[in-house]
């Protein structure tokens, strides 16, 4: 057998079987003894060897427990992470969704007003001189200014609608790209 260095030794209990000579008055008992000091000395070689097959599972099981305990603190701060991150989603998303409601009530209430003639939907428009005619008749200036058709005036409030939320839209994105991208 091999000893901690690497040596090979023999067993202490094999000692009495190399002074043993079998010429003794009691030499049948002297063979009984080494028969069954052979005997433990087998079963302690097999016990030995059942006890490494079984030290050597515990130490791969114990391996395979400490990466499975490694991974599962990755997987389990992977989902903090992300659960974070939705958090963070969805406060962005809340306050956009909400800025890009009041702009568009703000817009619909322009709407209603300029439609009801409380506030005035304001053009840089010039109108053309009015036209002359041969005779030299005297004419009636128009009293009220130059004023958009009903098709262009909801097309402008449609267009401003559109605008403010393509605006809020990007900057919804942008942030969203500043806080949860480039992390």
């Amino acid at each position: 057998m091999l000893n901690l260095f690497g040596q090979w030794h023999l067993p202490f209990v094999l000692w009495p079987l190399l002074f043993w000579s079998g010429q003794s008055v009691g030499g049948d008992m002297n063979r009984v003894l080494c028969v069954v000091i052979i005997v433990m000395l087998v079963a302690c070689g097999a016990l030995s060897l059942g006890l490494n097959h079984y030290r050597d599972n515990a130490i791969t099981y114990k391996a395979q427990r400490d990466k499975n305990v490694r991974e599962l603190k990755l997987a389990n701060a992977a989902i903090t992470d992300m659960q974070m991150r939705q958090r963070d989603v969805a406060a962005l998303d809340a306050k956009y969704s909400r800025e890009l409601a009041d702009a568009r009530a703000e817009n619909e209430t322009l709407r209603a007003d300029v439609a009801a003639g409380r506030k005035r939907l304001r053009i840089n428009a010039t109108c053309p001189g009015p036209v002359r005619e041969a005779t030299g008749t005297a004419r009636v200036d128009n009293a009220t200014g130059p004023r958009l058709a009903d098709t262009a005036e909801r097309d402008y409030f449609t267009l401003r609608e559109r605008l403010m939320t393509m605006h809020k839209q990007l900057e919804g994105a942008q942030e969203y790209i500043r806080t949860q991208c480039l992390k």
